[in-house]
């Protein structure tokens, strides 16, 4: 056990949960034994980093982007690579698609040992077959350096082990977890929709299916005239909005959905608390924190049968996973718990517990520190 604080360098693309997830972390582990460091985008967050004692992380920025830019990226690499050499951290802990490539680069180079957690895998983003065969390559490849996996859920360890092709000793888990929600506030944005409606956290794009979605809205419809949706996060990096909005109009859902382009997190609670459900139609996730929400707030959620919300919504127990792209099959399951509100309050109370039990980052918190140091020992005695 060394005696000196452990310094850990975080490496990311800071935007949505993969900057919720880094964070959390941050406020969470213990800064009188670890010295965390941070490098980012140039254009991702504007916020500081904060401790657990709410002190500013030293933080460094360069030129980190979701897509492939091989100039700006071997410029990143070069950076990091300074940056590790100077700063001398005793492990990395690399975030997200475009983190974890720069962070297993520059790991190897300096002989430093090396955590990813992809959040998601960025294969599962490609929309063709050979984009999708091309970056699981990549991901192939780089399972080949010297770096395990801290997969965001089991759904994403079964996949990095089955698929990316790591050893199963080399993969482990440490579940995106959340704080306890311990109160709500009163909205800080004006209420345009009625008091009963269902909510989701989405941008509009490949991942997240919001076309799929609106179809199980209009489904609804046909049953539940008065059916509406709060959709909030439409505004960031949403690349299908203007088709979203498109097919809004299309299937007659105007008076039926609000589009919330940007929301405070704790107008997000506030929305999801007076929510009659949650659902989800996403086509892959890490373990999205829209959902952990819900279970802290005790809400039932109907979802997609993909990585993370299968493993946050147990099927009939605090929810339902539709395993099918019907949006038929998806508005049965919405119905059936709108109209049934003992079952519904059922779901709910194990939504809570589940919660409790697995992802409150209070209790979670006290596995990382093990993780972290084991690593390095292991790393040392094997040099």
């Amino acid at each position: 056990m060394q005696t000196s604080k452990i310094k850990i360098l975080h490496i990311l693309h800071s935007v949505g949960g993969v900057d919720v997830s880094l964070r959390l972390i941050l406020k969470s582990i213990d800064s009188s034994r670890f010295d965390s460091i941070v490098i980012h985008g140039l254009n991702d967050t504007k916020e500081d980093f904060k401790s657990d004692k709410n002190e500013r992380i030293t933080a460094f920025q360069t030129s980190i982007e979701r897509n492939i830019s091989p100039i700006k990226d071997l410029k990143s690499l070069f950076f990091i690579i300074k940056t590790i050499k100077k700063e001398k951290p005793n492990l990395i802990h690399c975030h997200s698609a475009k983190g974890g490539i720069l962070g297993k680069l520059a790991a190897s180079y300096t002989k430093t040992p090396c955590f990813h957690t992809p959040q998601a895998y960025s294969y599962l983003s490609a929309e063709n077959k050979l984009k999708r065969k091309l970056f699981l390559g990549l991901e192939k490849f780089f399972s080949r350096l010297e770096n395990k996996i801290l997969a965001s859920s089991i759904s994403e360890q079964n996949r990095a082990i089955s698929e990316v092709g790591y050893s199963p000793k080399k993969v482990m888990v440490f579940s995106n977890s959340i704080l306890p929600i311990s109160s709500i506030s009163d909205l800080q944005i004006p209420k345009t929709w009625p008091d009963n409606y269902i909510c989701s956290v989405g941008r509009p794009s490949f991942q997240k299916n919001i076309e799929l979605m609106l179809e199980v809205l209009a489904e609804i419809k046909k049953e539940k005239d008065d059916i509406h949706l709060v959709l909030m996060g439409v505004g960031f990096h949403s690349p299908n909005l203007d088709r979203v909005k498109n097919n809004i109009k299309t299937l007659g859902l105007k008076n039926n959905i609000t589009l919330l382009e940007w929301t405070k997190r704790e107008d997000i609670f506030n929305i999801i608390s007076n929510a009659q459900l949650y659902i989800s139609t996403a086509r892959y996730e890490g373990l999205p924190y829209s959902v952990i929400e819900s279970l802290a707030l005790a809400k039932a959620c109907v979802v997609s049968d993909a990585d993370g919300n299968r493993d946050l919504i147990e099927n009939g127990k605090n929810g339902y996973v539709v395993k099918s792209d019907n949006p038929t099959f998806f508005s049965e399951k919405i119905i059936s718990l709108l109209n049934n509100k003992a079952l519904l309050k059922e779901f709910e109370n194990y939504s809570k517990t589940k919660f409790d039990k697995e992802f409150n980052m209070n209790n979670n918190i006290k596995k990382l520190p093990n993780i972290y140091e084991e690593e390095i020992t292991h790393y040392q005695i094997n040099q």
